[in-house]
């Protein structure tokens, strides 16, 4: 299993916990971002091929970017995780936050909304994280692949 893959595990493990301490963790994962949704405008062909998630306490979130300098954030409590099949766990979403670069840095607005992000454990393949949230009437989409194949493994 890759650092990226073991990381990407512990953060599913951590964010199902709900620890006192106020610990951070960030994964940051290269892959191929199939579907960028930022209140109801797709802007898929800007996103870039990396995928941040963040874990502060019993909070985890994902992170979105695109070449034009707008984000997208995913964030729910990571105590409220479940396990939908033996391979795939579903994050509760109840918060997200759009933004934009601008002079004075990225500039994001929070709102309340609902909607999950669905990811599979990691192992070697490919692993699919999907979010989709709605909040204040619009619609936000993240869909992103990456390559969980070790990157330096043995030739046949």
């Amino acid at each position: 299993m890759t650092p990226t893959l073991r990381a990407l595990f512990a953060l599913a493990v951590l964010s199902a916990c709900a620890g006192a301490a106020q610990a951070q963790t960030v994964v940051t994962m290269e892959g191929r971002c199939e579907k960028l949704v930022i209140a109801g405008q797709d802007i898929t062909q800007n996103c870039k091929e990396k995928l941040t998630n963040t874990v502060v306490g019993t909070r985890t979130s994902f992170d979105f970017a695109a070449h034009d300098g707008q984000t997208l954030s995913f964030a729910g409590s990571g105590a409220q995780q479940e396990a939908t099949e033996v391979t795939e766990q579903l994050q509760p979403i109840n918060l997200v936050t759009p933004g934009r670069s601008s002079k004075e840095g990225i500039v994001r607005s929070p709102a309340p909304g609902v909607g999950s992000c669905k990811f599979s454990s990691p192992e070697p393949g490919k692993t699919q994280i999907a979010c989709e949230a709605n909040s204040q009437g619009k619609s936000y989409v993240g869909i992103f692949i990456t390559d969980a194949k070790p990157k330096d493994a043995p030739k046949p």
